[in-house]
């Protein structure tokens, strides 16, 4: 793999990372300060919050391990990263929802009720920011910013 290359998927998966952190911390304090729960529906069960968030960082990171390697269309790669994240989430919401409770028209409601809900929305919203941040670490280091340098790093200096 040459070196743009493995450099645009190193972004894409600390941008990753720092997505699932960023919903993760959002989806506490919208919570907290709604008093709502993510997922509303008691015959979920556990793991389809979890799935839904997996399938959009999921989506983000091979999105943007693509879309890193030409980082000047900002705009364009921050409006698919949301299209993308969201739809891997209102998809795998249905899927976990239709698993856990057996029932299509229940599941297909609820996908479409969580992609419109204020969590549904905030995956697209925290997908476009993360994908504009890293965009922007790497059209800098296509203009040729290095990486930052701990001390012990810096023998030059001294």
């Amino acid at each position: 793999m040459d070196a743009p290359r493995r450099s645009a998927w190193v972004v894409a998966g600390f941008a990753a990372a720092l997505y699932l952190a960023l919903v993760v911390c959002v989806y506490g304090f919208v919570s907290l300060l709604t008093d709502a729960e993510v997922i509303p529906s008691p015959q979920a069960g556990l793991l389809v919050g979890p799935a839904i968030v997996g399938a959009s960082v999921a989506a983000l990171l091979l999105h943007l391990g693509r879309a890193l390697r030409t980082p000047e269309r900002v705009l364009a790669s921050s409006l698919l990263a949301a299209l993308w994240t969201w739809l891997a989430a209102v998809v795998v919401a249905i899927v976990a929802y239709a698993i856990a409770t057996g029932t299509a028209l229940a599941a297909v409601l609820f996908g479409l009720g969580f992609g419109v809900s204020w969590f549904g929305l905030l995956i697209p919203l925290l997908a476009a920011l993360v994908t504009w941040l890293a965009a922007a670490v790497a059209h800098a280091q296509a203009g040729g910013a290095d990486r930052p340098r701990w001390p012990w790093e810096r023998r030059d200096e001294e």
